[in-house]
């Protein structure tokens, strides 16, 4: 969150003209210190499009990369390597999945449809049960691999939302890349404490 402001403040004395700052599909209707942090980073990125002259700030919302370090198929990956047991958090978890190449082109896309301080968002078909993808990858193994099902941990959701309350999926330019409209956020706000808490995140979103 300060990361991001750091980065704005940056790009507003450098002249800048994109800004495409990346979220994540956590920063919808946020339960998490990510998913808050993330989504005050796509508020302050709006403050800046609307007070930082004629460049262009914009925030993209990821779901699970695939490939990416710290993505679930390579933590499966790993467990499974090491000869298990491979650990799901729950039964029903689902999680939207998008390829690296997929990844790139919203980023650039973004840059050239996206209107200043919008989020989009990429259209990532179905969310995919991660119990299953387990199962598929343990039976591709051919390895006598254990599932463990751990439990969800505090911030965690069964499912991920795209879209946060009273967000519109509206897609003016592209079939498949959402336009949202995002609230900006005072950006003095983060100077009255450390912002380094749940309780302050939500404190923050709370007040604007």
């Amino acid at each position: 969150m300060l990361g991001t402001l750091t980065m704005l403040k940056a790009a507003q004395r450098s002249g800048v003209e994109v800004f495409v700052n990346i979220s994540t599909d956590k920063a919808a209707n946020p339960i998490s210190v990510l998913g808050y942090s993330k989504r005050i980073a796509e508020r302050l990125t709006a403050e800046f499009a609307f007070n930082s002259g004629p460049g262009k700030y914009i925030s993209v919302r990821f779901g699970n990369v695939l490939g990416s370090r710290g993505s679930v198929l390579m933590s499966f990956r790993d467990q499974i390597t090491k000869g298990g047991p491979v650990t799901v958090t729950h039964r029903g978890v689902t999680r939207y999945f998008m390829t690296i190449s997929e990844a790139v082109q919203l980023v650039i896309q973004a840059g050239a449809i996206g209107s200043t301080g919008e989020v989009l968002v990429l259209d990532m078909g179905k969310p995919v049960n991660i119990y299953e993808v387990a199962e598929q990858l343990v039976r591709n193994s051919g390895k006598p691999i254990k599932i463990e099902v751990v439990g969800l941990r505090v911030g965690e959701k069964v499912h991920e939302e795209l879209f946060g309350e009273n967000e519109i999926d509206e897609r003016p330019r592209h079939p498949l890349i959402s336009h949202v409209s995002v609230k900006p956020i005072d950006q003095t706000s983060l100077n009255t404490e450390p912002a380094d808490s749940r309780e302050l995140m939500i404190k923050l979103l709370e007040e604007q």
